[in-house]
């Protein structure tokens, strides 16, 4: 299943680790954001350890770490940084409740989304998912994002452009621990 996602995920331009852990995938998108001469992170709904840990690491590269409030900061994201819910293999999509505005915000207008998922809670198809999207759906106010690689369209003259209405880079991260 792994290598079908990581199959998918590239011919969508995603960019694709399977890293060990939680602790590695911060690292990963802090490294992510230096190398493209980023200054910020938006990391919203993160529990207030994991939240406090990463806004250390980031300090320690001379990186904001934004956690709330982000419409404020709207024009100065460079990361969006988000823990999905689910992935599915077969369109290397990930599925992301942002019910939260700054879970949108963070994946909408950021230059380059970070997303996070454990192996466990990637499935193969997304009927797999049925009953958990039902699930979801039944709380409202139930906004679930389906991602599959950074933001593209065609719709001007038939050339495709990549960024236009979201980030311009995707990373999905397959992590072995569940960090929830």
């Amino acid at each position: 299943m792994m290598q079908l996602l990581k199959e998918k995920a590239e011919a969508v331009q995603t960019i694709f680790r399977e890293l060990p852990g939680l602790e590695d995938a911060l690292r990963y998108a802090v490294e992510v954001t230096r190398q493209q001469q980023g200054r910020t992170i938006a990391a919203p709904g993160l529990a207030p350890g994991i939240e406090q840990h990463f806004a250390a690491l980031c300090r320690e590269q001379g990186l904001t770490l934004l956690t709330s409030d982000l419409r404020s900061h709207a024009g100065q994201i460079h990361t969006g940084f988000t823990l999905a819910d689910w992935a599915i293999a077969e369109t290397a999509t990930v599925v992301l409740n942002s019910s939260l505005e700054d879970v949108r915000i963070a994946t909408t207008l950021s230059e380059t989304h970070v997303a996070v998922v454990p192996r466990s809670r990637v499935r193969t198809q997304a009927a797999e998912l049925t009953s958990e999207l039902r699930a979801a759906f039944d709380t409202p106010p139930g906004y679930l994002a389906f991602i599959s690689g950074a933001s593209r369209t065609a719709d001007i003259e038939r050339v495709l452009t990549i960024g236009v209405h979201g980030p311009q880079e995707f990373h999905l991260v397959i992590v072995e621990e569940d960090p929830a």
